[in-house]
């Protein structure tokens, strides 16, 4: 009975004292706004891509001159016009056409 209380005993100090994993710097980057094209313009070609990517069908470019390319496309039952950023590729407005 001595001999497993004095075993349990030796254990769990061994287990106290042992080495702690060392702490490590964890360097997290958060970034504000959009890198979908590394920070270049994005063409009239792959802003239809993205649109398409992003669960339209059906895109087609309306007008892709400016800070904004137009698009129409259809979502789900509904048509959509919507405008992205020409920079960052990010949708500005999307906006329900009438049937």
């Amino acid at each position: 009975m001595r001999r497993n209380i004095w075993i349990a005993f030796v254990s769990c100090l061994l287990l106290t004292t042992s080495p702690s994993a060392p702490a490590y710097a964890v360097t997290v980057n958060i970034n504000v706004g959009s890198d979908l094209n590394f920070g270049r313009a994005i063409s009239c070609r792959q802003g239809q891509q993205l649109l398409e990517n992003r669960g339209f069908r059906n895109v087609r470019r309306i007008d892709c001159r400016g800070r904004t390319f137009i698009y129409h496309g259809r979502r789900g039952s509904s048509d959509f016009e919507i405008a992205l950023s020409a920079q960052t590729g990010r949708v500005i407005r999307m906006t329900r056409l009438r049937r």
